[in-house]
């Protein structure tokens, strides 16, 4: 089975990742405008009516924007936990609510959608609620992490199941001290519960990387914090000093913000 990822946007404009087979699919968050969407997957010849759900992180608004569309308008289901639907419902970028679209789900309780066998994770977030995602489909295992603050060690545990890992690299932590942002806003992006950092992610992988790993996308990347070249240089630094070198043992990509990545297909 061909398993086909794409990324629509992601970072703090808005954020939507394709994960599907030639004949249907899923997508994690839809934070980008319904005909937006419509446009880039038609370009891939993927047509709206072959998403099977939309798979929600968090209830922020670079998230959930398109779901009432998706959901009440196309009847697409909406997968998220019961406390990220109160957010959905609640917020004020969602002007179709959902109803007749919702679709409860429970952490760590495995869900099976066709191929997809997938399970949400809790990472620490400052949303009413906040998952990743861990999906599996042909023996190829897929973890989302957009926006998290620390990988805790549940989110290490997923994290190292994954063939595939899309992970934040939000902000530089010196272009965040000497950015223009005001003083909480600096400190609740760097907190806990806030963001990952560039210096973390890189960390992190260095430290936990294995030989299972196969792509890395760094993702949820920061316009005003940071640049697609410098988190690029600053995980694949880090990797390299641990013996790992991107292009030989994994492959390594900064998504972009507000346009489309390449399609990758995995066979």
């Amino acid at each position: 089975m061909k398993i086909r990822f794409i990324s629509l946007a992601s970072g703090s404009s808005g954020n939507c990742y394709y994960l599907g087979t030639e004949t249907y699919g899923i997508l994690i968050d839809a934070g980008i405008a319904v005909r937006t969407i419509r446009k880039q997957l038609k370009e891939l010849g993927i047509g709206m009516e072959t998403l099977r759900g939309v798979f929600v992180t968090h209830d922020h608004a670079d998230h959930i924007k398109a779901v009432g569309g998706l959901g009440e308008k196309l009847c697409i289901s909406i997968y998220a936990t019961r406390r990220i639907h109160e957010g959905i419902n609640r917020s004020y970028c969602v002007s179709d609510k959902l109803h007749t679209s919702v679709r409860y789900l429970e952490k760590q309780q495995p869900l099976v959608l066709e191929d997809f066998r997938i399970e949400a994770f809790e990472v620490p977030h400052d949303g009413i609620d906040n998952v990743g995602y861990f999906i599996e489909a042909d023996g190829k295992a897929f973890a989302f992490l957009t926006d998290l603050g620390e990988i805790t060690p549940t989110a290490a545990e997923y994290i190292s199941k994954a063939n595939y890992l899309i992970l934040e690299a939000n902000y530089d932590e010196e272009m965040l001290r000497m950015g223009p942002y005001p003083a909480y806003l600096k400190e609740r992006i760097a907190s806990p519960t806030g963001h990952m950092s560039n210096a973390d992610t890189a960390a992190f992988l260095a430290s936990h990387f294995t030989p299972r790993l196969r792509y890395i996308w760094l993702c949820h990347l920061s316009r005003e914090n940071n640049h697609p070249e410098l988190a690029y240089k600053t995980v694949e630094l880090k990797l390299r000093e641990r013996g790992i070198e991107v292009g030989r043992d994994v492959q390594l990509c900064a998504l972009k913000r507000t346009t489309p990545s390449d399609l990758y297909e995995f066979e």
